[in-house]
Order: structure tokens, then C-alpha cells, then sequence
């Protein structure tokens, strides 16, 4: 339950500064929403330098703008990150929020012209807008709303907005956990769960290769003298899925094989893409183990193993849980109920949660198609989700920790 004693800086109650988080909000939605559109016509596929550090010179003007001092940190390898810091005056020594947002998609250029950004039966679609860049506009509203009601920050927050997340994070993994290393916790402001429900575990991911090397010959005149890596190779696609541990939430999806090189040859050589998911290290570590122990049925193939873990599982901490707790608490206050789950896909709060910061994901626009050609947003829910994040900006998401 959240105290109603007023705040010692504005003297006001949670339910009052909810309120007037509301009144700053709900007149300005049409203006965000426009922001909104604005942002989702400026594509920027993850792997496409030049539109990407386009929109970043735009968040950076908006972020700025809307008060932080914003720090653009230079990607050669791709579209250059952002990290905005809103100071709070009353509490400058403490640890900072750390807010997570992405501004890359998965879309091409040009998918505008098929999938375009507009508002309908009230819903707004348009490639990347629920995935993520709505998040970027609710935070910006979030904190523009509590500095124009003069609320400040119960702790400063740090908002990275980062250029690669649909690429699996090669360049901004060590920049997140960096930051999830110093702060107070992290709010990760990906889409909610079908229901609305916030994300307080995700698996993690591990991706592998499996090559196998055999003895090509002739299928027809000596296929004795072959050895086929395709054969072996099935049989170790058996051995590799008998190691899934679905109670445990260990699954293995082995979705890309090749090999051979003609019909009517004994194929040398064979190979299998492997996507694992886990709920915790310690299933990652015995699987890991497992899979480097497998053995050839055939003597005469060879087989070699090559991955890692890509992304550590965010798992369900008793930091986490407190940290759910009091997100749903102040949103009972904006008249939101909203439940807890867990999720099969990761996002960049699992490196920040595997650091040991106490992580809470889901916290984006209600909405549904993300990576589908229906993505939307709701747009009634821009300003309650909004508000929200203000009131976790001034109330402080886990206080006493």
C-alpha cells in the first residue's frame, strides 16, 4: 500500500500529485501522440547507420528540451547511442533510476509505404511504435509532466536509448550493465504482456552451431567409403533435443539445418542453428555442459560445437517482486490494476537484472503486433502509462532499499 502522507517536497498526496499528473497529461495527448507519429516516420532499422543517428540527433533535441542533459555516445558499428540524465536537486548523491529504451526496429526502409503511420479507431500503427518508440515518447511525457506541475525527481534517472536491441545488443550490452551496475533499479519500458501484466522474469538466450564433418564418396558406385554428415548429424539433433527441460523452462528449438552438396553424393559435411532458452544460470550451466559432452555415433565423423549465452535470464528476484509491488500500488492510484508474468523473449533488462539490479520490464503502451504488420498502440493508454512512470520518478520506485 502506498502511505498517503503528503510529499515533503510539494505537500502533496499520492493521490493528488496522481491527479495532477493526469490533468498535465490527458490535454497533451494529441500533442504527444503527433511526437509520437513524428518519431515512427523517421524509420531506423537496426542495421542502418544514417537513418539511425538522424532520429538520435532528434531524441537527443527532445530529450534536451524536455530538460536532461543528454550525452551521445559515438557506435561506429552502428546507430550512436543516447544517454539523458534528469538530475534531482533535492537528492543529487543518489542512485539513479535507470530507464531502458530502444530506437532501432526491425523494419526496412520503405515499409512506411506499405504500413503506414496513422491513427484509427483509436489505435495508432506504424512499423516500431509499439516496439519501442511510444516508450520513448512516454518517458519524455512522463518527465516534462512532472517538471511543468514543479514535482521533482525523488532520484536522478538516467534514460539510454539504444540503437541496437533488435540485433541482440553486441555494442550496447557493456553500456547497460555499466549503468545497471550504479543504480537504484531499472525499469525497462518494453510492451506489457497480452493482459497488461508487467514482465518480472524473462528467459535468457543462448545460441549455438553445430558442425559436423563426415567422408564424402560416390552414393551409388562406393557409398561404403562415405560417411554422412547429414546421418550423424540427425542423430545428433535427437541427443540435442533430449536435453530439454520444458519444467524447468528449458526449451531448444534447433530451427536451421544445411548440408550435402549433391544428390548423388555421400554429403561431407552438415550443420544446425540452435536457439536455447532458459529461466536461470544454473539450467544454462548444465546444459552448456551437456552439450559440450556430445559424442559421435559414427567414428569416422567429426563434430565441433561453437556459441554462448547471448543474453543471461532476467529472473524473479525478492528485489523485483518489491520493486511489482510498488509499480502496482501507485497504479491503482491512476484507477490501472495491473498483474506480473514472465515471457519467452528477452530485452536488455535481462543484463541488467543478471548485474544484480533489481529489474521490472512491461512498463511500455498497452498495444499488441509487435514485429507484425498490425503493430499499434492503444491510444487511451498513453497518459495513464505515462503517469505512472512519473509517479515512479517521484515517489521513488523501491524505497528504503
Amino acid at each position: 500500500m502506498i502511505p498517503p502522507e503528503p510529499l515533503p517536497d510539494t505537500g502533496l498526496s499520492p493521490n493528488e500529485l496522481a491527479r495532477r499528473l493526469l490533468a498535465q497529461l490527458e490535454p497533451r495527448r494529441d500533442a504527444w501522440l503527433d511526437a509520437l507519429l513524428a518519431l515512427v516516420e523517421h524509420e531506423s532499422p537496426s542495421r542502418h547507420k544514417p537513418a539511425l543517428d538522424s532520429l538520435a540527433d532528434l531524441l537527443s533535441a527532445r530529450f534536451a528540451a524536455a530538460g536532461a542533459q543528454v550525452q551521445r555516445l559515438p557506435n561506429p558499428d552502428g546507430g550512436d547511442h543516447l544517454r539523458a540524465t534528469w538530475t534531482a536537486p533535492s537528492h543529487p548523491d543518489a542512485k539513479p533510476i535507470l530507464v531502458l529504451t530502444h530506437y532501432d526496429t526491425v523494419w526496412p526502409l520503405g515499409t512506411l509505404q506499405t504500413m503506414p503511420a496513422q491513427i484509427r479507431d483509436g489505435r495508432a500503427t506504424g512499423p516500431g511504435i509499439y516496439d519501442m518508440k511510444a516508450s520513448l515518447i512516454l518517458a519524455e511525457a512522463a518527465l516534462s509532466a512532472l517538471q511543468a506541475a514543479s514535482v521533482p525527481l525523488a532520484r536522478p534517472v538516467v534514460l539510454l536509448a539504444t540503437s541496437d536491441e533488435e540485433i541482440g545488443s553486441p555494442t550496447s550490452r557493456s553500456l547497460i550493465e555499466a549503468e545497471a551496475r550504479q543504480a537504484h533499479c531499472t525499469l525497462v519500458l518494453e510492451a506489457p504482456l497480452a493482459n497488461r501484466a508487467l514482465k518480472t522474469a524473462r528467459k535468457g538466450v543462448a545460441c549455438y552451431r553445430l558442425d559436423v564433418y563426415g567422408q564424402a564418396a560416390h552414393s551409388g558406385v562406393e557409398p561404403d567409403k562415405g560417411a554422412s554428415a547429414i546421418l550423424e548429424l540427425a542423430r545428433q539433433i535427437l541427443a540435442i533435443q533430449s536435453l530439454a527441460r520444458p519444467d524447468l523452462g528449458t526449451t531448444i528449438n534447433i530451427g536451421l539445418i544445411a548440408g550435402g552438396s549433391a544428390v548423388n553424393v555421400v554429403p561431407a559435411e552438415a550443420h544446425a542453428e540452435i536457439n536455447v532458452r532458459i529461466s536461470t544460470l544454473a539450467e544454462f550451466d548444465r546444459l552448456d555442459a551437456d552439450l559440450r559432452r556430445l559424442q559421435v555415433v559414427d567414428p569416422r565423423t567429426r563434430i565441433q560445437l561453437t556459441g554462448q549465452l547471448n543474453r543471461p535470464p532476467m529472473e524473479r528476484t525478492p528485489a523485483t517482486v518489491a520493486l511489482f509491488h510498488r509499480t502496482r500500488d501507485l497504479a491503482r492510484l491512476l484507477g490501472l490494476e495491473l498483474g506480473e508474468g514472465a515471457t519467452g523473449g528477452a530485452s536488455d533488462g535481462n543484463f541488467a537484472s543478471a548485474v544484480g539490479c533489481p529489474t521490472l520490464d512491461g512498463l511500455g503502451c498497452d498495444g499488441d503486433g509487435a514485429h507484425a504488420t498490425h503493430e499499434h498502440i492503444q491510444i487511451d493508454a498513453l497518459a495513464p502509462r505515462a503517469a505512472l512512470l512519473g509517479l515512479l520518478f517521484a515517489l521513488d520506485p523501491l524505497p528504503g532499499l
